[in-house]
Formats: structure tokens, C-alpha cells, sequence
């Protein structure tokens, strides 16, 4: 992995960010995305930003064989702090292949600068010298997600499949681009160095920041996941109808249904999260109701043609660009989470007009939250009735298919990785 060096020579304030921003990925859901918008972060300069993220994501990536071989090395835990450190060392040593002596001094610099780690920097020495004289084997599949997710995986899916899931754990992904035009595919495949996947996704080999690519000040596109993209193509929204996105934040599949022609209403509960999808839509000259509100409880009884429901859920399936979710999974979340989904797709029911479709999703993994969820819909709301999605339709890879005409996307069935999904599409009868 290429590794963008800071600016200043001991590229300690990159290291410090880093150091704050793995903290944060660590403790608690969403850490990376906080702390990723933090002052302190954007402060920086490009270049040290651009260090101190993707030091982050090379740690998070490999984050369990990096814990198997600092604990094979240390005889009790240190404080969290230098635990930290040590992991963004071994990282940059043996990941992003910074220099074994910058990466040695550079952590003990860094448990030198805070006094609460300062006695233990001899042991930050130590140890990441000691990893120098034997490397770690940081690619060993069974460590790389933890044991009780990968055990869940091998259980739904298969040893083979779950195998090729963590596979893709330490890999960087592409960016996927989904446009205003759909025609403007070709268009603008050369300038942003992509290829063009089934159901018009650009998959783009650029990096760095988004907002200096080409069409990205002319609205042109957004990023959105080539698997989070299916969704709302499977809707099938024509010119003028109305459609509600529930949980619509950040806003991708709001500015789908948009493009497409349809009145859009989005509801969020979070209002932070709706600014995001406002400023969206203004950058790509698009327009919807923008609610705030949570789904389950909004107010009145409108119904619309349309009714989209990407719920919130554990997101395993977005490991890729957002590593955290597997160590800031709890298997006790998942039922909880459920509890969510149920209701969720119960207000989506209500909202669906008599002779509507319903699309259900989640960015997850796991059964609980998938097809258990739509099956137990189905039995409990006798109004709908399964809608099959054809093979290939909305863009979606073929291995993903189920027999009952669901689709369970998991992230190696694109080649170069994709988000892992389930979605399932219901039809309301007349």
C-alpha cells in the first residue's frame, strides 16, 4: 500500500490525529465518521489528513492480527492509549510500509508527548521492535474479522463464502459514482478514470478528495455504493409519482428517486444527518420534502406510489469503506436492532398505497436483520405479497439472486468488492 508521508519530519501532528481518530473508531458506533468531520482533523494540512486516514483504515483493516501479535508480546495489557499506539506502529511498519526505524520512534514519540503514557514508552520500543526482528503474518483470514462475526458468517453462508467475505476485509475499495444523467455514463467514464458497471454505477480508480473530481461542482454525480445503488432502481419510480424514503440520511437513494421523476418526501429522525441530504440535493439540482421526523411515529396517513425502506442495522456489510463496524459490532445489538427493522417495516406498510411497492433493505449480514424481517412481514401483513426481482435487474450481480426472488448481495459478488445487502421488494395489493 502506498503510503502518503506527512509534511513535517517527524509527522507527529498526523500521527496525533490518527491516534485520536482510531480512539474514536473504537469506542463507540459511528466513531469514524465523527471524528472524520472533526475541526481537529480538517485542520491539517492534505497531505498529513491523507496520512493520518488512511493509517486509521490500514489499522482498522487488520486490526485483528494486529491484536494477536502485540498480544503475543506483551504479558498484560497496557492503558488504552498506548494500546493505540502500538496498533497505528505495527500498522505503519508492516501496512503502509513506512520505514521500521520512522515507525519505531515516531510511536515512542507519540507516548512521549502525553504524560500518561510517557513511563511506557520503553515498552512502545520494545515491542515494535521486536515485531521488526519477526513480522507478524497480518493476513491470517481467521483473524481478520472477529471470531463470533465470522462464525455467524460461516453459519449463513458457508465456509467458502465466508472465507471470500473476509477476504475482502484488508482490501481498499474503489469509489462508486452514481449520476444525476444516467446517459452521462460514458461521458463521463475517461475523465474519472472508471468503468461502468451493470445498472450505470461508475466505479472510479481515483482517490483522494471527492470534491475536486471532474463533474463533481456541476452536480453531476455523488458517491454512492454500487450495492446501495439497487434499491431504489428496483422501485421503478416513473415520471410524477410519489415516493418516501424513510431513514433517508445521508441521502443517496433520496437523490435516486429524484433523478428518476418522482416527488420525493425524505424522513429522518436525525436533523443533522437531513442537512447533509439538502445540501445533496442542491449540489446536483435536484429537489424532494425534506422531514424530520422518526419513520415509525411521523405524523398523518398520506400514502405514496413508492415507499422505500433502507433501515437502520448493524451495517456489517459496509466493512469495506467503514472497517469499524466489525469491532464496533455487538452481537447483542442485532436483536435489538431487529426490533427497530420490525417496526420500521410496519409504518412502510401503512404508508404504501393500495396497488404500491415496497422495497425493504439493510446494509447487513446478518439473517436476523434481512430475510428474517421480510418473511415475518409477509406473514404478518396479509395486504402484500412478494414482488420477485428478475435476474440482473436494478444492476444487481446475478450470484446474489435467491430462490424466493430476494436478493442477498455479499461482497465479494462484484468483482472488486462491493457493500453487502439485503433487499427484498413487496407489492401492496389493490
Amino acid at each position: 500500500m502506498s503510503n502518503p508521508e506527512p509534511n513535517d519530519v517527524q509527522g507527529l501532528p498526523a500521527r496525533a490525529a490518527a491516534l485520536d481518530l482510531l480512539s474514536a473508531a473504537l469506542s463507540r458506533r459511528a466513531g469514524l465518521d465523527e471524528g472524520l468531520n472533526h475541526p481537529a482533523l480538517k485542520a491539517l494540512e492534505p497531505r498529513d489528513r491523507a496520512f493520518a486516514r488512511a493509517l486509521v483504515m490500514a489499522t482498522l483493516r487488520r486490526l485483528g492480527p494486529i491484536d494477536a501479535a502485540l498480544q503475543s508480546r506483551l504479558s498484560k495489557p497496557p492503558s488504552d492509549r498506548v494500546v493505540q499506539i502500538l496498533r497505528l506502529g505495527v500498522a505503519q511498519a508492516f501496512v503502509l510500509n513506512t520505514p521500521a526505524h520512522a515507525a519505531v520512534t515516531t510511536s515512542v514519540d507519540l507516548a512521549a508527548a502525553d504524560k500518561g503514557s510517557r513511563p511506557l514508552k520503553g515498552l512502545v520500543n520494545a515491542v515494535l521492535r521486536g515485531l521488526v526482528r519477526e513480522p507478524p503474518d497480518l493476513d491470517q483470514p481467521d483473524l481478520l474479522a472477529p471470531m463470533w462475526l465470522y462464525a455467524r458468517w460461516r453459519a449463513a453462508f458457508g465456509e467458502a463464502e465466508a472465507r471470500a467475505i473476509v477476504g475482502l476485509i484488508p482490501q481498499e475499495p474503489a469509489t462508486d459514482l452514481s449520476l444525476r444523467v444516467k446517459a452521462d455514463a460514458a461521458a463521463l467514464a475517461g475523465p474519472l478514470e472508471a468503468e461502468i458497471l451493470a445498472g450505470g454505477t461508475l466505479r472510479t480508480a481515483l482517490r483522494g478528495e471527492v470534491s475536486a473530481w471532474p463533474g463533481f461542482a456541476e452536480g453531476r454525480w455523488w458517491v454512492q455504493d454500487a450495492a446501495a445503488a439497487v434499491p431504489a432502481r428496483l422501485l421503478k419510480v416513473e415520471e410524477g409519482e410519489t415516493a418516501l424514503d424513510m431513514c433517508a440520511a445521508p441521502g443517496g437513494k433520496t437523490l435516486q428517486l429524484a433523478a428518476a421523476g418522482a416527488k420525493v418526501t425524505a424522513v429522518d429522525k436525525s436533523a443533522g444527518r437531513l442537512m447533509r441530504v439538502a445540501e445533496n440535493l442542491e449540489r446536483v439540482g435536484l429537489t424532494a420534502e425534506v422531514v424530520t421526523a422518526d419513520a415509525a411515529q411521523w405524523g398523518g396517513t398520506r400514502q405514496f406510489d413508492a415507499v422505500l425502506l433502507d433501515a437502520p442495522c448493524s451495517a456489517t456489510g459496509t466493512f469495506r469503506r467503514h472497517p469499524d463496524v466489525l469491532w464496533a459490532a455487538k452481537a447483542s445489538d442485532i436483536a435489538g436492532l431487529a426490533a427497530v427493522q420490525s417496526r420500521l417495516l410496519d409504518a412502510a406498510g401503512r404508508r404504501t398505497r393500495p396497488g404500491g411497492r415496497l422495497v425493504y433493505c439493510v446494509c447487513s449480514l446478518e439473517p436476523e436483520e434481512g430475510e428474517a424481517q421480510a418473511q415475518a412481514f409477509l406473514s404478518r401483513t396479509p395486504q402484500f405479497g412478494p414482488d420477485p426481482i428478475e435476474p440482473g435487474e436494478g444492476g444487481a450481480p446475478a450470484a446474489s439472486l435467491r430462490a424466493d426472488g430476494t436478493l442477498r448481495i455479499l461482497p465479494h459478488h462484484r468483482e472488486g468488492g462491493t457493500d453487502g445487502f439485503y433487499i427484498a421488494r413487496f407489492r401492496r395489493a389493490e
